[in-house]
């Protein structure tokens, strides 16, 4: 342990272990995959991230030798044992790249692309582009860098090949291996009611090819190829979130599709069926009507949406009526008592 500890220190690294794990001190070799909860501090205390408090709470993942944009990470980890809690002061040297990656982990939290918000060059470009990270803590970082403090409860460690890499952790290949089990993985969960769980599917195969696609000039041939695959895991996302209730995220969503491929039947039927239940009447009408006229067997599955529509429409009217009359009636009242 003092061995351990020393060389720590002669990195830059200051190591204080908050509560001791259990066992022996994994062999930690490339493919390992550890999960652990993190918060990340300023010297002063001040929090930057708590794992526990960013979206679901859900702990950070990380396999061992897949080059992690924040390395210092893996380094330390590496010192600990499965169930320990450590802190640990890293000097600037490890982490200057902490605001991108801390970019990448709150974009995830929210459910958002990793690299939503990145410019097209390296970390180190990135970091000295003077670009907002769109967090002002992160911009703050980023223009003064820091020594940070990261408190890490190690969860689990699993060895090579007892799990299934989660897309980020993928390579190219990889990602684009593992895209039509995940759609295939959602289909089933969707057809089984699952409609969360399938969400989660369609948005992780989106990420994958998503995160391909960035290495793509837009409209080049292998962009456009990687778009085709997007868009209808994209459609049945859609579908999700418009169950889900999120009709005004499959308008966005339908719209950004169409703008590329106004041709695309789906898009515009769920877009109808989307406008159809936020009341907007007129765009919901032309939509299901563009969608049969390019697809006229759709004619029973959108008369039906129609009549749907009218008795909303019609239910809304009167709802409206009963309550203008009542607002009509007490002014009345109000206007005799003057």
């Amino acid at each position: 342990m003092e061995e351990q500890t020393a060389a720590l220190r002669a990195e830059g690294i200051e190591k204080r272990v908050v509560s001791c794990g259990k066992g022996e001190l994994p062999a930690y070799p490339d493919g390992t995959k550890v999960v652990f909860h993190y918060v990340s501090a300023l010297l002063d205390g001040s929090v930057l991230d708590d794992s526990r408090a960013l979206g679901s709470g859900k702990p950070m993942e990380l396999i061992l030798g897949k080059k992690f944009k924040l390395p210092v990470w893996e380094r330390v980890v590496s010192t600990m044992k499965e169930g320990e809690v450590a802190q640990f002061t890293c000097d600037t040297r490890h982490t200057a790249l902490y605001p991108l990656v801390s970019q990448s982990l709150r974009n995830i939290a929210d459910g958002r692309d990793p690299m939503e918000g990145r410019r097209h060059c390296c970390g180190a470009a990135q970091i000295h582009s003077h670009h907002s990270l769109g967090h002002p803590d992160l911009d703050t970082l980023t223009s003064d860098p820091q020594p940070l403090v990261f408190t890490l409860e190690l969860m689990q460690v699993l060895t090579p090949g007892s799990y299934r890499q989660e897309p980020w952790a993928m390579t190219d290949e990889e990602k684009l291996a593992a895209v039509p089990v995940i759609h295939q993985e959602g289909n089933q969960l969707f057809k089984n009611g699952h409609t969360d769980e399938a969400a989660e599917k369609y948005h992780s195969a989106i990420a994958c090819l998503k995160s391909l696609q960035m290495k793509e000039r837009p409209g080049d041939e292998a962009w456009i190829r990687l778009d085709y695959m997007i868009t209808p895991l994209l459609l049945n996302y859609c579908q999700c979130r418009y169950q889900q209730g999120q009709y005004y995220e499959v308008l966005e969503h339908c719209s950004s599709i169409l703008y590329k491929y106004e041709d695309n039947v789906k898009a515009y039927f769920k877009r109808g069926k989307a406008h159809a239940a936020v009341w907007n009447e007129r765009e919901a009408r032309a939509d299901l009507q563009k969608a049969l006229e390019l697809d006229p067997s759709l004619r029973p599955s959108i008369t039906r949406e129609l009549q749907v529509l009218e008795q909303r429409m019609r239910q809304k009217h009167r709802e409206e009526r009963e309550r203008y009359k009542g607002i009509f009636s007490t002014a009345q009242r109000s206007a005799v008592a003057e």
